[in-house]
């Protein structure tokens, strides 16, 4: 039966040495479990220094771990025959200048053993999936950097990849390749695909991913859903209120709301501040206590970004309250 995780890492680590004779030690990944499933598009999230590029490195093989278990595709991070199943598109990948559109696929695929009469049947399809059909013939040096962005994932899945590992694949592109690149993405979702994707682009992450990781100081934070995430760290509470606002106002006699909107002659949306159940319940009491009818109670929706910041801000804290 096979693995149903695509990836999957257990109380992974990883030291450096630096310094002379390297007896500095620097951690860079502490202890770190996740899973990646079958079929899905995952995000790897993290400040810089968090530990993102050390963990693709260690699972594409190019870096051994220091401690734990890394898979693949069911077998160990680094293996062969894994290899061949994996579609990588490095943060930083330069393309040859010399080369056109078509030949840099020629080229790459040259080198994943893909016959030559493969590469060209197979060109004109990629080539219109990432946006680039009419840049074939194109020398290289002639593309934007988004543009080569977007040549990087055609040959990141010349070889009709299991798994594809992309390091900030929409850096450089525009919101319309951004688009793009988002329903490619989606598409080979659709085919069973598992993409697993490093982007500092919050906003992007947000809308294709299934699943994300956050790392800090080289250990996990959280892994949840992009929904769950959000839930769970939004600090704010939105009431909609069946009341005038002058008796809102006489109510409240000075207590801080974070935002009051009048929606109509009848109707109030306050924002409070309510990071748990107990001061939630402070402020629906109050309102009934005072005579005010209560249409309806949610949580204010973070996005990414927002809930993104509040865990690292809360791991800096600790960093900073932690003995050195």
């Amino acid at each position: 039966m096979l693995d149903s995780f695509a990836i999957q890492t257990r109380d992974l680590s990883k030291t450096y040495r630096d310094g002379w004779f390297g007896r500095r030690k620097v951690p860079a990944l502490g202890g770190v479990s996740l899973s990646v499933n079958r079929g899905e598009i995952f995000g790897l999230l993290g400040p810089n220094g968090a530990g993102k590029t050390t963990m693709i490195k260690i699972l594409l093989g190019l870096v051994h771990k220091s401690g734990g278990e890394a898979e693949m595709l069911g077998r160990p991070a680094g293996h062969r025959l894994t290899r061949r199943k994996i579609g990588y598109l490095p943060e930083h990948h330069r393309i040859p200048h010399h080369l056109s559109g078509n030949t840099a696929l020629e080229y790459y695929g040259g080198l994943s053993n893909i016959p030559l009469r493969e590469i060209r049947r197979l060109r004109p399809q990629l080539l219109e999936m990432v946006g680039l059909a009419r840049w074939g013939q194109t020398l290289v040096r002639k593309y934007s950097k988004g543009m080569s962005q977007r040549l990087g994932l055609a040959q990141a899945m010349l070889h009709d990849p299991e798994l594809l590992i992309l390091d900030e694949p929409t850096d450089g592109v525009d919101p319309v390749g951004r688009a793009e690149i988002r329903e490619v993405l989606a598409r080979l979702k659709s085919e069973g695909k598992t993409v697993f994707l490093n982007s500092h682009l919050l906003q992007e992450v947000e809308l294709v991913c299934d699943r994300v990781a956050i790392l800090g100081r080289g250990k996990l934070r959280r892994m949840d859903t992009v929904d769950a995430l959000r839930r769970q760290t939004s600090p704010e509470a939105v009431l909609t209120l069946r009341a005038d606002e002058s008796s809102v106002r006489r109510l409240l006699n000075g207590r801080p709301v974070l935002a009051a909107k009048l929606l109509d002659s009848e109707h109030l949306r306050i924002t409070v501040e309510a990071p748990d159940q107990s001061a939630l319940d402070y402020w629906v009491d109050l309102f009934r206590q005072g005579g005010i009818s209560i249409a309806s109670v949610g949580r204010r929706e973070q996005t990414l970004e927002q809930a993104f910041l509040d865990l690292i801000m809360s791991d800096d804290k600790e960093g900073a309250n932690r003995p050195s």
